[in-house]
């Protein structure tokens, strides 16, 4: 059975790495696990050493930029897909706060840069920003709960469903341009024959009803 790692065995392959780049490294300076400078450079490098990504991790970190633009975490690097997933994620974490990244490889020292520290700016996406503010415009009042479970969240589109579901329970089998007209929702007739939620059949060509299920959540809606 492996010991369990300490902050101390990743100080010195730490070390070794920015000694190699012609820095002097000294430890517990202050605050800060580790302090490195470089002559004729007037900013130092700061490293934190944890055995794990963790909140505490993070704060320090942002603790230490207070001192210097130049701060990294760094955590043993350990095998299997959990580590792999929380270090992807870490590492965009990392960027969004100006971090720098390293990973170290106990078994034999090996010392692996992720990322260097640098300014963020975040890349917008339009289309994403387009698509919210457009669920936002479509969503009718605010009928769910902010931090609730995705599952049985109503959106636009349910909404949509919903009046067509009402339409359909109160006058039967109808035509998709005659349920559009009705119930406000242009494009009723794609989401009939999409049937996303097991509430619409096709009846004859053009011509949509309720499924059993259907006929359930119209009738919970007319309750």
């Amino acid at each position: 059975m492996s010991a369990k790692p300490r902050e101390a065995d990743l100080y010195a392959p730490v070390k070794a790495l920015l000694e190699s780049q012609g820095y002097e490294v000294k430890a517990e300076i202050g605050a800060a696990d580790v302090v490195a400078c470089r002559p004729g450079e007037d900013e130092p490098l700061v490293v934190e050493l944890k055995t794990g990504f963790s909140l505490t991790l993070f704060h320090q970190g942002v603790a230490r930029q207070s001192v210097s633009d130049v701060v990294y975490l760094a955590v043993p690097h350990v095998t299997g897909r959990r580590f792999q997933r929380s270090l992807k994620e870490n590492i965009t974490l990392c960027r969004r706060l100006g971090l720098g990244l390293i990973t170290v490889r106990l078994q034999d020292g090996h010392v692996q840069l992720h990322l260097d520290p640098a300014p963020y700016s975040p890349r917008k996406s339009p289309r994403s920003k387009s698509r919210l503010l457009r669920e936002f415009a479509r969503r009718e009042g605010d009928p769910n709960t902010g931090g609730s479970t995705r599952r049985g969240l109503v959106t636009a589109y349910r909404q949509d469903a919903m009046r067509i579901a009402a339409h359909l329970g109160t006058h039967g089998p109808s035509r998709g341009a005659e349920v559009a007209r009705a119930t406000g929702v242009e494009n009723a007739t794609r989401m009939m024959a999409d049937d996303h939620y097991g509430w619409f059949e096709r009846v004859e060509r053009g011509i949509y009803a309720l499924t059993p299920n259907g006929q359930k959540a119209a009738a919970g809606l007319s309750e």
